[in-house]
């Protein structure tokens, strides 16, 4: 009798060939044969292999043990995880929190501290780089994923493949792999390139040139190596046109929410419709139907005829140090407004000039406290891991130019308490904010951007500036980062990056077109603005948060 012959039992319990129960040993739980003959049981406490005859193949005991691969079986023990001969014996004496089978020659273990790397037969370490992450290799790649949540692939000895990251990856299979960026899943080549323009809810791997796909749609299809459909397997389930009306539509959104904001509705809950409607001066039936509108949105919520706002409705609070009130009235007012003007804008030869809407805010002190409190919500949210991605090494002088009511600044001071840190903005900024917030190691200078700081710098931050600004106007301004800085001096430009094939972001463009005549930019638009500019693009650090990080540095 051979092992190759015998399979786990219905019950899990024991193994059988054609039927037959091999042994008489039963077990709680039995696992496949692997090679060398050897299968994992379970019973009790009790974890072990066994041979084809049903008799243990060494004296320990584990925890958990699992099946052989290259020789080695990873099982779980007292003290931890790790991987034994078919003897029983220990590969190495390491321990981990997990540990994964061996292929290629490399294993996926987790480390104490929650991180992941690839091990060798010996169980050193196959490179010293640690991962949030780390699969399996196949074919002599690997998928790994950052800190930020984003995967990339490796080769066999732990370097970059391609250096292209992705929301989602997977392993290669036939020369591509699945992978997801904004826009949705895809196939990529041994490049990290896609092979194709279109993006898809789901993609399979290719099956001899071949492979199924789920659109946005929920329509499925079969599709080619360049991303044509071959056969409709399954029509759309969701209608394009009740899907387009609902997108234009899209402003019964922002209006219901800025006159929750404007009529006190956020700030009186929890309540009643009825003790909404007397406390706000509304109609019964009028604060009934906004409030079932905005149930609708998910930002209350009623129980037994009280209504509570929900998590996200919380965010409207003006109290809230995430506030989104002063958004909310932004977007439905002054913000919203400048969009009308968008074929005129987009018009070759016609006389639209974007809108000087930091001089408009200025011009209003209630608004300009409102627009900047606004800006900083958004910062304290996407801000927070910054700092560290940074790797300053604590005693810089920085200027953080255009940084608005100081939050990224302070967000480094606390990370880094031995630098200093000058905030570099409009003068009405700069008063306002000096109100807001007083930090020890905290300087503010106000000033033009466009022209000579009068400063000089080791680091220099620019965190979402040049968004706001054309290409002529950007240049200026990493013109006057570049004089505050000596040669080798550090340029960190925090933006969000377009993606260079897909259309990601493509809306938010649209919208810095329209309310400051800027625009976003992919990470080549920013390379080459760098080089006019005395800066060679050195890193782009990509986090969890939305926004990116470039470093540059001065030439």
């Amino acid at each position: 009798m051979t092992w190759h012959q015998l399979n786990v039992s219905a019950s899990g319990t024991h193994h059988e060939k054609a039927g037959q129960a091999v042994y008489s040993e039963r077990f709680e739980e039995v696992l496949k044969f692997h090679p060398p003959g050897l299968a994992p049981v379970r019973r009790g406490e009790d974890a072990w292999h066994i041979g084809p005859d049903g008799q243990a193949a060494y004296v320990r005991r584990f925890l958990r043990t699992f099946g052989f691969y290259e020789g080695f079986a990873a099982v779980q023990s007292l003290d931890g995880w790790h991987h034994i001969r078919p003897d029983g014996s220990d590969v190495y004496s390491d321990r981990y929190s997990w540990c994964g089978n061996f292929q290629s020659g490399r294993c996926t273990v987790r480390l104490p501290d929650g991180h992941y790397r690839h091990v060798l037969a010996d169980g050193s370490p196959n490179s010293p780089m640690v991962w949030r992450y780390a699969g399996d290799y196949k074919d002599g790649f690997c998928v790994v994923q950052n800190d930020a949540g984003l995967s990339t692939h490796l080769g066999m000895t732990g370097e970059l493949l391609h250096g292209n990251w992705f929301l989602d990856l997977d392993i290669f299979h036939k020369g591509f792999a699945r992978a997801r960026d904004e826009d949705g899943w895809m196939h990529v080549d041994l490049r990290g390139r896609p092979i194709y323009a279109r993006r898809f809810a789901a993609v399979e791997p290719f099956y001899n040139g071949q492979a199924r796909v789920e659109r946005s749609d929920s329509g499925l299809e079969v599709i080619d190596e360049q991303g044509q459909k071959l056969i409709e397997l399954r029509s759309a389930r969701q209608s394009e046109f009740a899907a387009l009306s609902a997108d234009m539509v899209g402003f019964w959104r922002t209006q219901a929410i800025a006159a929750a904001v404007r009529v006190g509705v956020i700030e009186a809950l929890p309540c009643t419709s009825s003790a909404l409607a007397a406390m706000r001066g509304l109609k019964v039936d009028g604060a009934q139907r906004l409030l079932r509108g905005l149930g609708e949105l998910k930002i209350v919520e009623c129980d037994a005829g009280i209504w509570r706002l929900s998590d996200r409705g919380e965010f409207l609070r003006a109290n809230h140090p995430l506030t989104l009130a002063d958004a909310a009235l932004e977007y439905a007012g002054a913000l919203g407004e400048l969009w009308s003007c968008l074929p005129e804008a987009l018009r070759q030869g016609g006389d639209w000039r974007a809108p000087d809407i930091f001089g408009d805010v200025a011009r209003d002190s209630v608004r300009l406290h409102g627009h900047h409190r606004m800006l900083r919500s958004y910062a304290r949210h996407d801000y927070a891991l910054m700092p560290g991605a940074l790797g300053l090494h604590g005693d810089e002088i920085v200027v953080d130019a255009g940084g608005g009511f100081g939050t990224l600044a302070k967000n480094i001071l606390n990370v880094y308490p031995g630098v200093r840190v000058t905030v570099l903005d409009k003068p009405e900024v700069v008063e306002q904010a000096r109100k807001d917030l007083n930090s020890p190691g905290l300087h503010w200078m106000s000033g033009d951007i466009f022209e000579p700081w009068g400063v000089r710098a080791d680091v220099v931050t620019l965190a979402r500036v040049l968004h706001d600004w054309d290409d002529e106007d950007a240049l200026r301004i990493l013109t006057q980062a570049r004089a505050a800085l000596s040669k080798g001096g550090r340029l960190f430009i925090i933006e969000m990056l377009l993606s260079e094939q897909g259309v990601a972001g493509a809306l938010c463009d649209l919208h810095l077109l329209m309310a400051t005549g800027g625009r976003e930019r992919s990470q080549d638009d920013f390379k080459k603005l760098l080089a006019h500019a005395g800066f060679r693009l050195v890193e782009v650090r990509r986090l969890a948060a939305l926004p990116a990080v470039l470093l540059a540095e001065a030439i």
